[in-house]
């Protein structure tokens, strides 16, 4: 791209994001190098007495977190040994590097410091996950927990004194804590009646939130919802106190999740981030921000608010499976996970989508007894006496998703359609679904800081089931989270379904000109594709991820045959196939974790058609 090019994508991009917002952001970062941004002078009194207290409520008839007893668990998923006793807050919790970063202020401290790798690691563990296991066994009378509460809560605060160190450099992971805080008070019926240490601990973290979150707004995601909670959360719980800064900060929590809620969530119920796992953030967000505002009778939201919240409740409910509450691995997948009240696997999206669906649908997501449950007990909601909807084919055209259904089968295409910031390149994307089992499957996220970086093969086209035109990306990147001249959709067809068959067309034409035109079409026992590409100057590849197992290749007659026993895949194409093979690629299902999954990748050098067929037996 010659520099010209790149200035006018530049340009373009910084239209495409808002001036207003660039404009903030930039202001934030030189205010911040200089050294003089109002966040920069706040100080803070260190609580050193009690936290919570015993609890004065019965015992709940609901088992707690099993985790943090002698191990907890990174992003989920990756098990380590605490053993009773406090983990080391400042290292690397994988490879047990320490950050020398510990005493700084936070704005002198770089997001991604070379030793201790990706800085999410480090602040996995300070976002108090555990306070909610403890303040459950503590309701439940378990011997020790509340001491336990008390004594990591105090640990944690002596190596990270206010503002010193990476785990006060997010403004959101403040208040992921802050969320976690006040959600353990409700279990422990202390959110009227909080002790002077919980108190202090809270107004010190709304202390470090408030004077940025005009960043937090500019970013258009959740950063700004979650800041937004942690203040009408932590505000409400001290104005109940008599606090005065309570009711500044309840209040501006108040202002700004109204405005997010109210920009950020389409008329689809899709969330601007076009991310399974952040959207299951913001429906936990606003859970719990709900049971708050019923706890304190604080007034109701807007009606335009609990509409939209009800619309992306709906969004998950319909694309989370049913049967292992699994969903796509869309987008954005960094192991965030707030309200874990439960022993539920972190794919298992249900008792999100239960909580939501009672508290903004009064709809009940799933019958009977299990994990989805448990969120309504510990929150103390009602469970729903309404009716399970009914899952069906969906145009979410706001948000760019299609998600066609025929029976036991569905597939979601994902087409470009970005009010929003895209974190991948992901254009026309298709993810299939047949009995709870995701055949073909998106890659994923690994990790936003690795070494070596390999953030650019997970968001780029690459590591999705789609076409790459030249090597290159659907979108040229400009740094290490922004993509440039986004994608826009030039062909979109509303889901047309008959007695055999579900099929919708779309197509995109990118920066280079070249493009993708396809159609899919879901029947009872397969997929068919058809993708029509031109445009491009040497080559456009087809790749399919497929699922595990020992997969074969054949060519019969200019068809490509790929086959693992229960599942065929058959590509033909109308110029001739310049390459075929069965290759490797990567699949992260869980922060920081990546497997092997076998990929088909299938090549044309001048424009024609695919026509890919995919059956199965499962």
């Amino acid at each position: 791209m010659s520099k010209f090019s790149h200035l006018r994508v530049k340009i373009g991009t910084a239209l495409d994001l808002g001036l207003k917002e660039v404009f903030l952001v930039l202001v934030y970062r030189l205010l911040l190098k200089l050294n003089i941004h109002s966040v920069c002078k706040i100080k803070s009194n260190v609580p050193y007495e009690l936290f919570f207290k015993d609890s004065c409520l019965d015992k709940l008839n609901v088992d707690p977190i099993s985790s943090w007893q002698s191990e907890g668990y990174l992003f989920s998923h990756f098990s380590i040994s605490v053993n009773q006793h406090p983990p080391d807050w400042l290292s690397n919790p994988i490879t047990g590097v320490k950050s020398e970063k510990g005493l700084l202020p936070w704005w002198k401290i770089s997001d991604f410091e070379e030793k201790t790798g990706d800085i999410k690691l480090m602040w996995e563990l300070s976002r108090f996950d555990w306070v909610l296991a403890f303040a459950q066994r503590a309701r439940n009378g378990e011997e020790k927990a509340l001491d336990r509460l008390n004594s990591w809560i105090s640990n944690w605060l002596s190596v990270n004194p206010p503002y010193l160190g990476p785990n006060w450099k997010c403004g959101q992971e403040a208040s992921i804590r802050v969320i976690n805080l006040c959600c353990a008070s409700l279990i422990l019926g202390q959110e009227k009646n909080a002790a002077d240490g919980l108190q202090t601990l809270i107004s010190m973290h709304l202390k470090r939130i408030s004077p940025t979150i005009q960043y937090a707004i500019a970013q258009n995601n959740n950063h700004g919802t979650s800041e937004a909670a942690a203040l009408f959360l932590g505000g409400s719980l001290l104005s109940a106190h008599g606090n005065k800064d309570g009711d500044k900060w309840r209040d501006l929590g108040s202002y700004w999740l109204e405005n997010r809620v109210l920009r950020l969530i389409e008329s689809d119920g899709s969330f601007s981030q076009y991310s399974l796992n952040y959207h299951r953030m913001l429906l936990d967000t606003l859970s719990i921000v709900e049971v708050w505002r019923n706890q304190f009778n604080a007034s109701r939201f807007s009606p335009q608010f609990y509409k939209q919240a009800s619309l992306a409740a709906m969004w998950l409910y319909q694309m989370v499976d049913p049967i292992g509450g699994d969903g796509p691995n869309l987008g954005a997948n960094d192991g965030t996970r707030i309200l874990q009240l439960t022993d539920s696997v972190y794919r298992d999206y249900r008792p999100s989508v239960h909580l939501a669906m009672a508290l903004f649908n009064k709809k009940l997501a799933y019958s009977g007894r299990g994990f989805w449950n448990m969120h309504l007990a510990w929150l103390n909601v009602p469970e729903s006496s309404g009716d399970t909807p009914e899952y069906h084919d969906c145009n979410y055209d706001k948000g760019g998703y299609k998600l066609l259904r025929f029976r036991e089968a569905k597939a979601l295409v994902r087409f470009p359609k970005f009010r929003f910031r895209p974190s991948h390149a992901d254009a026309l994307h298709v993810d299939l679904w047949v009995k709870g089992i995701n055949l073909l499957s998106d890659a994923g996220s690994y990790s936003y800081n690795s070494a070596p970086d390999i953030s650019r093969y997970f968001t780029g086209c690459i590591a999705h089931n789609t076409i790459q035109f030249d090597d290159r990306d659907q979108m040229p990147k400009l740094g290490r989270f922004l993509f440039g001249a986004w994608l826009k959709a030039t062909l979109m067809t509303s889901i047309s379904q008959n007695l055999t068959s579900s099929s919708c067309t779309l197509a995109y034409k990118d920066y280079k000109k070249a493009k993708h035109i396809r159609e899919v079409v879901l029947s009872e026992d397969n997929l068919s594709v058809l993708d029509r590409v031109r445009g491009f100057e040497k080559k456009a590849v087809l790749r399919w991820r497929l699922s595990k197992g020992e997969w074969n290749i054949q060519f019969l007659e200019e068809k490509i045959l790929a086959s693992n026993g229960s599942e065929s895949l058959i590509v033909t194409s109308s110029m001739p196939i310049t390459r075929a093979c069965l290759t490797e690629g990567w699949v992260s299902m869980f922060y920081m974790e990546r497997k092997v999954v076998p990929v088909l990748e299938v090549e044309i050098n001048s424009a024609g058609t695919f026509t890919t067929k995919y059956f199965w037996d499962v």
